[in-house]
């Protein structure tokens, strides 16, 4: 039987190939500002220096628009629960605190631009957001009692990296104004960056300890979660975005998971033990469900709509 490896023999194994992808990120990472993608001529003083507070007419975003940029944001707020589920399964020391202090910085940045573009534009009522920002920090981020350790961490963010990518760039498509999108694409393009860090430091686990990532692969996607799944509103917010196609249960399968497990070989590999085999067992069954949910949660989907086009047509 092959010896499970500590917290720390990962860590000290894996830090040449942390080493190695922080300065493949660094070299390929893009500087840029948050302040270059803000329409600032847009803004305006609200009531506490002599202007005008929100009015929903000031908006030019859809309602689908809104509830994207805001869940978006939100997930970004929680910033700081992030850094420390990370700093805390990874370290502080070398490579890795280097890279859990350099991902902290860029991730701070996409906050940061979608807040200001939001409340310069006034797309959204600035008092609600601060007030769902407050409740959502407070809260921070919850991951399943049972989850802890690199393996499965790192397993967690290479997905959730991805699908915080997809969000950000449909939502861009969404809104109906280039600036939006040209901003959601810069903060896309970091997501993916990331998300190859992360997925190839998975990887590199595969490969030391096969059946200690296989098991924390299944287990995080047997029970994934979007990181903002704390936020109010959340599960209805989230439904309305699958129901418009920005982030559905599709994407998740096609454009997520799919790609990352093919990526890592994962059906292919010969180097699993009797407990990884089971894990990829598992792992199969679950994707197989998911492609049932898929094609159910579709015919739901364009039932809804098809009602609500005749409604539409009724009224009219």
């Amino acid at each position: 039987m092959t010896k499970e490896l500590t917290q720390l023999e990962l860590l000290t194994e894996l830090e040449p190939v942390a080493e190695q992808n922080l300065n493949r990120h660094l070299a390929m990472a893009k500087e840029w500002h948050p302040h270059d993608y803000v329409p600032w001529d847009n803004g305006r003083n609200f009531a506490a220096l002599g202007g005008e507070d929100w009015h929903p007419a000031q908006s030019g975003l859809t309602e689908v628009a809104k509830v994207a940029m805001v869940t978006n944001l939100l997930t970004e707020d929680n910033l700081p629960s992030y850094h420390r589920e990370i700093s805390e399964n990874f370290s502080q020391d070398g490579a890795w605190g280097t890279w859990v202090g350099r991902w902290t910085a860029e991730e701070n940045r996409h906050g940061i631009v979608i807040r200001d573009y939001l409340v310069v534009t006034r797309g959204v009522d600035p008092v609600a957001l601060e007030e769902a920002r407050m409740i959502h920090m407070t809260n921070g981020a919850h991951s399943p009692d049972d989850w802890g350790g690199f393996l499965e961490n790192v397993a967690y963010v290479t997905f959730q990296e991805l699908a915080t990518r997809v969000s950000h760039r449909n939502t861009g498509k969404v809104c109906d104004d280039p600036i939006a999108d040209r901003m959601l694409q810069r903060v896309a393009a970091d997501e993916n960056l990331h998300m190859i860090f992360y997925r190839t430091m998975c990887a590199a686990g595969l490969d030391l300890a096969p059946d200690q990532a296989m098991a924390a692969i299944t287990k995080v996607l047997t029970h994934f979660t979007m990181p903002g799944h704390g936020m109010p509103n959340f599960r209805r917010n989230g439904v309305l975005m699958a129901k418009h196609g920005i982030y559905d249960l599709r994407q998740h399968l096609e454009e997520v998971v799919q790609p990352v497990l093919k990526h890592w070989n994962i059906f292919d590999r010969n180097d699993f033990g009797p407990r990884g085999e089971q894990d990829r067992e598992r792992l199969a069954a679950h994707l197989e469900q998911l492609a049932r949910d898929v094609i159910k949660f579709e015919e739901q989907r364009d039932r809804l709509l098809a009602r609500e086009r005749a409604r539409d047509m009724a009224v009219v």
